[in-house]
């Protein structure tokens, strides 16, 4: 009786053994996301001053103030921890510069994207011109954007998020934010 005990103990150790382990795939919180909704905001509320560009604004997100300059903003999602610095230059025979400086703020990311796929945006009507950028792979920022009138006002935004750049973790959020960010362009006009 002992010697089959101990044989169907062997067996069953020999039988355990013939498949290597495989480790389960790491997973993420499920981020259940709101229907978008906008509103117009042109500033003049929450300390924010009235600016000289209106917008619609995500309902999901708040405007505050930025100490960098006059008619700079952040517009912020603390529920995911996400935030889209704004500046507004106004060009006085320096858009050259403004649009280098725009430039090398995409370009610093080069050391971590895999990609920096850039598309041109364009309303007459409105006059407004700009370029879009999306960040693939895990950088500090996963959009940023530039309009401008090319005479009178030149206005950045970028999005970044605060926690450990994570693409796939913060992929869902950041198509959400994208998507807002788009229809910010879109609605984008200067006063």
């Amino acid at each position: 009786m002992k010697r089959t005990a101990v044989i169907a103990v062997f067996l069953a150790a020999l039988a355990s053994c013939s498949k290597p382990p495989v480790p389960k795939e790491y997973g993420y919180f499920r981020i259940d996301l709101p229907e978008h909704a906008y509103t117009p905001y042109c500033g003049g509320m929450d300390g924010v001053p009235s600016l000289p560009y209106k917008f619609l604004l995500s309902c999901q997100a708040e405007v505050r103030s930025h100490e960098g300059g006059k008619y700079w903003i952040d517009i912020l999602y603390p529920q995911w921890k996400a935030k889209v610095h704004c500046s507004y230059r106004p060009i006085k025979g320096n858009l050259k510069e403004l649009s280098d400086d725009a430039m090398e703020f995409v370009y610093k990311h080069t050391i971590k994207a895999s990609a920096i796929p850039e598309r041109a945006y364009e309303n007459p009507e409105a006059g407004v011109y700009g370029l879009t950028f999306d960040f693939a792979g895990n950088t500090a920022t996963t959009m940023q954007f530039v309009l401008t009138d090319s005479v009178r006002h030149f206005f950045r935004g970028a999005v970044y998020f605060s926690n450990v750049p994570n693409e796939d973790s913060i992929a869902p959020v950041a198509a959400f934010v994208r998507e807002d960010m788009l229809t910010l362009i879109e609605s984008f006009r200067w006063k």
